[in-house]
């Protein structure tokens, strides 16, 4: 079965180079590193970039000039006196800069735009940063850095976000039932060319709009729900992942990775009975969570009793008694009294 988000595809370089020099402009410009070099880096990269048909003029443009006024600032500074009030002005400036523009200041929770949208193929550069109650391409769910010195290649890099960024989108928006429809995984990653110049390593996880936008943040994790709410999804989430791992194959052509599978389901399904004992539940939700970890735990039953079936007939119908019993939208009363989202993913896409 399908995961609750497909996959959109990855952003990928475009066939024009952008140009290194102009990244290195601009980033020695935002962090003030040698001014005069900023400039001198900038004025190179303009040359190259025409001679060449590279991309990045904007970039060695923004850098040059910031790198000029830096310059500037300091001159006037040291000869007016007054370099310590011009330098905490530029540096606001400069941070805003930073963290508005740039798709490498990202962090988890922050919310943006990104030219084009973020269903075509395409290399980022910058990107705007967008309050999350106002209408927005995507939002951050976290990071990780690549280890390792040398380039590991699209393919390796794409593999291992694709994981990673799996897991991250799921601890960041853990009411999974809460999201759009139509909420897609996506990702920036490293260039060859920010690989070696910037020594980017950094791949950043997103949850996006398929289509349209995001109004709201997606953010349903420790730092933002309540013990119950936290309690409650960290019970029913590994039902619902294992679940979507339920083999293509079916038990007429495999059945041992199907009565495995079987297994794996009653392993998650006891995990969230002890889960849900572990935490009191008190006003309108008592009730609908004790009948939950009732139905979970003879669903538990029923899914071992598939998971040891001896051939394909007899799984089939113990499969059967097992998906009634513990079906997509189980946990939907308990999802209404603790105020989470009530739509199953599958009823979603439907």
């Amino acid at each position: 079965m399908s995961s609750p988000y497909p996959q959109p595809p990855v952003p990928a370089p475009a066939p024009a180079r952008t140009n290194g020099l102009a990244v290195a402009s601009l980033v020695t410009g935002l962090l003030c590193l040698i001014p005069p070099l900023g400039l001198v880096l900038g004025a190179v990269a303009l040359r190259q970039i025409k001679r060449r048909g590279e991309r990045g003029k904007g970039l060695a443009v923004a850098g040059a000039s910031l790198s000029l006024v830096v310059t500037l600032l300091i001159a006037l500074g040291l000869v007016s006196g007054a370099f310590g009030k011009a330098w905490d002005g530029l540096r606001e400036v400069r941070d805003e800069v930073a963290s508005s523009g740039s798709a490498f200041g990202l962090r988890a929770g922050d919310c943006f735009d990104q030219p084009g949208g973020v269903v075509e193929e395409q290399e980022v550069e910058r990107v705007k940063h967008v309050e999350c109650d106002e209408p927005h391409d995507a939002e951050v769910s976290g990071r990780f850095r690549l280890q390792g010195s040398e380039y590991p290649g699209a393919d390796a890099i794409e593999k291992a976000a694709e994981e990673r960024c799996a897991k991250l989108d799921e601890d960041y928006a853990m009411d999974t039932w809460a999201l759009p429809a139509d909420t897609v995984s996506y990702y920036f990653h490293p260039t060859v060319e920010s690989w070696r110049t910037l020594d980017d390593r950094t791949v950043t996880c997103a949850l996006a709009a398929g289509s349209g936008k995001l109004t709201g943040s997606l953010r349903t994790d420790a730092t933002t729900l309540d013990p119950g709410r936290l309690t409650f999804l960290q019970a029913v989430n590994p039902v619902e992942a294992v679940r979507y791992e339920q083999p293509e194959a079916d038990p007429d052509t495999d059945l041992k990775a199907n009565t495995q599978w079987a297994g794996r389901m009653e392993k998650a399904l006891g995990a969230a009975v002890e889960r849900l004992k572990g935490h009191t539940y008190s006003g309108a939700a008592a009730g609908p969570v004790a009948e939950l970890g009732e139905e979970l735990a003879k669903a538990r039953g029923l899914w071992a009793k598939a998971a040891t079936a001896p051939d394909a007939d007899a799984y089939w119908e113990r499969y059967d008694v097992a998906y009634d019993a513990a079906p997509l939208d189980l946990g939907r009363e308990v999802r209404k009294a603790l105020n989470l989202g009530t739509t199953p993913p599958g009823e979603q896409a439907d």
